[in-house]
């Protein structure tokens, strides 16, 4: 039988694959790496304590080996440093007060994940105005951080981007997972390996399965690509995180009352699980009107007093001032309003921690 064989010709030239590679691909820019940013700004003694202290009272929470409420406060998201300190500012001080009750983690989100499109936070766009000055985000962002536990105030934040957190991660005590991606493997790897206490909330549609199933994910151990704090490629291996827990933040419909604790809790039960929850009031608890929030936190705060300590924890979203605003080319924004969703005041935000704080101490009391 005759041979075949298959030449291979020389090319005349080389070989051009922009045709099949990044064809879609506008621009590459260089990143700052990890090791850098922290070079530049490191966390101080006294930062490190506050972070590892309060990652601990967070876990005795979850654990059950403190009755106090983790209350997660703040605005929707960063849009103006000076903004975040003042109220930074005014937390600390309703933190010291109600200190024995509530334990009060500054909300200091920098990613804000889109339904479709818009502005995607202070860390991927800090000017607001479409130049994505990621680098100098990432230098704001930690920066900002630093100044919040200079205060004495522990901070918590959504982790939304895979590789952010090695820019920042060291400095949060409790970190989130949004709706959008509680069902995102790549989310749960990272989990994994967090060193802070990590709420997983439950579905946009409402499903507990989800966050459940998230929970079990991330507390077993992974290995997965990253990228290290000195910006090069790795695989990571984790040991798993254990102090997870599920967040009702409402789906189709609101899902904070009794009934629903009790459903979430069994269903955690089953999946062999602690039985505990933490409290969204905003979102679709409250039906995306702010003003809501306060009704929702009476409703929990009663839960509480009426000693249900499967509640272990809140979160509000709250700014200097309420409601919310556009961002307009050309206008400039209102003072303390949030560009995202829309938050309840300071003001009106006083009053619910305080009643918190003693739905805390009647349930103490009911014992």
């Amino acid at each position: 039988m005759p041979q075949h064989t298959h030449a291979h010709p020389t090319p005349a030239s080389t070989h051009d694959t922009t045709r099949i590679d990044d064809v879609r691909i506008g621009a590459v820019r260089p990143l700052i790496t990890p090791a850098l940013l922290e070079e530049w700004l490191p966390a101080p003694a006294p930062a490190q304590a506050l972070v590892e202290r309060s990652r601990r009272e967070i876990a005795d929470v979850l654990h059950g080996r403190s009755d106090r409420l983790i209350v997660v406060v703040g605005p929707c998201s960063i849009h103006d440093h000076d903004q975040a300190l003042t109220y930074a500012h005014l937390l600390k001080a309703q933190a010291d007060a109600l200190e024995d009750d509530l334990l009060i983690v500054m909300r200091v989100y920098f990613e804000k994940p889109r339904t479709t499109v818009g502005w995607k936070g202070y860390i991927n766009d800090p000017h607001m105005d479409g130049s994505f000055a990621i680098n100098e985000g990432l230098e704001l962002a930690r920066a900002l951080l630093l100044d919040v536990l200079a205060l004495g105030l522990p901070v918590g934040t959504e982790f939304l981007d895979l590789l952010s957190p090695q820019f920042i991660s060291d400095l949060v005590s409790w970190g989130a997972i949004g709706a959008r991606t509680t069902e995102s493997q790549s989310h749960r790897q990272l989990v994994s390996g967090l060193s802070c206490p990590v709420g997983l909330k439950n579905g946009t549609d409402g499903g507990i399965k989800v966050a459940s199933d998230a929970i079990q994910a991330a507390q077993a151990a992974h290995a997965f690509m990253g990228m290290t704090k000195m910006g090069q490629a790795a695989v990571f291996e984790t040991r798993g995180n254990q102090d997870c827990h599920v967040i009702l933040r409402g789906g189709k419909a609101p899902n904070y009352s009794a009934s629903d604790v009790n459903a979430a809790c069994a269903l955690l039960k089953g999946a062999g699980l602690r039985e505990q929850v933490m409290v969204d009031v905003s979102h679709a608890n409250s039906s995306k009107q702010h003003h809501k929030q306060i009704e929702v936190a009476a409703d929990v705060a009663a839960q509480i007093a009426g000693g249900d300590a499967r509640i272990t924890g809140l979160m509000i979203e709250s700014h200097l001032q309420e409601g919310r605003q556009d961002l307009v080319e050309g206008q400039a924004l209102q003072h303390g309003v949030s560009v995202t969703d829309a938050c309840i005041s300071f003001e009106q935000t006083v009053p619910v921690l305080q009643s918190l704080a003693a739905a805390v101490r009647a349930r103490r009391a009911g014992r």
